[in-house]
């Protein structure tokens, strides 16, 4: 079901979701979080899409603000507030609220948000693309226990992990990060079957990846060695390489949903690395949202204790 609301109120906006839940017969809120996805009608549609499937495991109310800018003088005077209900099957397993901000009222979204937040549940805001320099002061990340963003969707990403490691904060992560899950744990269970010292370590990606220089920060930081940056064709992260006075621990993923798993005296075995959606990457995100540690120690490459990974 969906309601339209032109010039509106968040007070207006209430009482649809309200009107909405009635319509379908479920008037009982059972969602656990809010999530606030600021993006631009460009990268909307996706944005939406991926957090009602991620809603599946997270029931939530997703908040989606998009600013709408200004081309004439009379269109930055012109304030107004648009919004789109979606209840029941146009919205997951939640709801979702399409807000559409015009003029001055785009300069103070976090005003419009903060009255349609679920009392008393956590609130995740994420940047598809285009985050403010430092999420946490943004007065909308203020909001939020969580606050996600997207290296991948920037121009100058390494640029941009620079700017992420000074102005971090607890609640802080990236997609970049999350995407490197499956690759770290691949890496600590091999370090723990192999039981070895590693002495260096290579990360073979593209050019400019910033999930390979997170890896890379991550290893030198919990194993205390130099980690090389190897540039291949792609695409992202190919392989990563430990040595140790055994020999190399490899994981190698040239492309395709399959890597190989080389440890020291024993033969070569396939592993599953398929590059996951978004809306799992949102999905992982949203299973805890206390601060995420190994995020911070990556971005700083320093933290971590020497040993296993």
């Amino acid at each position: 079901m969906k309601i339209d609301l032109t010039d509106t109120t968040a007070s207006k906006i209430n009482k649809a979701l309200v009107q909405g839940r009635r319509a379908i017969g479920t008037p009982a809120v059972g969602m656990v979080l809010t999530m606030v996805i600021v993006t631009d009608e460009e990268n909307a549609y996706d944005s939406i899409k991926a957090a009602e499937e991620a809603s599946h495991e997270h029931p939530a109310r997703t908040l989606v603000v998009i600013k709408r800018h200004a081309r004439t003088p009379r269109d930055r005077t012109n304030s107004r507030l648009d919004a789109e209900v979606r209840v029941g099957a146009d919205a997951g397993t939640g709801e979702t609220v399409v807000l559409r901000t015009y003029g001055e009222v785009s300069d103070h979204a976090d005003s419009v948000v903060l009255p349609l937040l679920l009392p008393d549940a956590p609130v995740v805001v994420w940047w598809p693309a285009d985050a403010p320099e430092n999420p946490a002061k943004d007065p909308l990340g203020a909001l939020a226990q969580r606050r996600i963003t997207d290296l991948y969707a920037v121009d100058d990403p390494l640029q941009v992990l620079e700017s992420r490691v000074r102005s971090y904060a607890p609640g802080d992560t990236d997609l970049a990060w999350t995407r490197l899950t499956p690759w770290r744990s691949m890496l600590a269970a091999a370090l723990d079957q192999a039981r070895v010292e590693v002495t260096s370590a290579a990360v073979e990606a593209e050019a400019e990846n910033p999930a390979a220089e997170l890896l890379a920060r991550w290893l030198q930081a919990r194993l205390d060695v130099t980690v090389d940056r190897v540039v291949t064709a792609g695409p992202l992260v190919t392989a990563v390489r430990l040595s140790t006075a055994r020999g190399e621990i490899v994981i190698d993923r040239p492309e395709g949903p399959l890597a190989t798993l080389s440890l020291p005296g024993q033969p070569a075995r396939t592993l599953a690395l398929k590059v996951r959606t978004t809306s799992e990457l949102i999905a992982e995100e949203l299973r805890r949202l206390d601060a995420d540690e190994m995020y911070a120690i990556a971005l700083r490459g320093e933290g971590g204790t020497p040993a296993h990974v």
